[in-house]
């Protein structure tokens, strides 16, 4: 086979090619970025995917990432029963992970009042969508944080963004 532009230019250009087609078809399922100047961290819903299908994901993957969901509040249905007509679904779930946690609690007490992390479930014409509050905004709330504090937030977020990016894709 003969190349009008030599054999290396083919090839430069097929991996090229290559290397965009599969940054493209990565970047549909890239994260957002972290806006640092808010404590939410919000990601919509992958098409197709349900919301049995975010709930199942949540729990089974929350489980082995040994958190534990406390409590939920269906504020939707508080919100009917008022007579108010929020688009659904409409919660909030906590999840508590005294490992990852326990370096900010030992040295700053009073960060329990951002205890347990919470993840909302919600729709907001017609996508759905999973906000975070992130541990580490609500960190800035403390006087002078310890490094132990700062880092265990940092990992306690990240595995929350962790938990968050399985259950959009519906993973479990």
């Amino acid at each position: 086979m003969k190349f009008p532009f030599g054999i290396q230019t083919y090839a430069l250009l097929s991996s090229l090619a290559l290397v965009l087609f599969t940054q493209t078809a990565c970047a549909t399922g890239k994260m957002p970025l972290i806006d640092q100047s808010t404590a939410l961290y919000e990601v919509p819903v992958d098409p197709g995917v349900t919301y049995e299908d975010v709930i199942f994901s949540l729990k089974t993957v929350s489980e082995g990432m040994n958190f534990v969901n406390p409590a939920n509040f269906p504020l939707a249905e508080h919100m009917k029963l008022r007579g108010l007509q929020p688009e659904e679904p409409l919660e909030v779930r906590t999840y508590c992970n005294l490992s990852l946690g326990t370096e900010i609690m030992l040295d700053h007490p009073e960060f329990a009042v951002f205890a347990p992390c919470r993840i909302a479930i919600y729709q907001r014409q017609g996508q759905l969508y999973l906000g975070l509050d992130r541990p580490t905004f609500d960190l800035k709330s403390i006087k002078n944080p310890t490094e132990r504090a700062k880092k265990s937030a940092q990992e306690l977020e990240d595995a929350l963004i962790d938990l968050m990016d399985k259950a959009r894709r519906g993973d479990f």
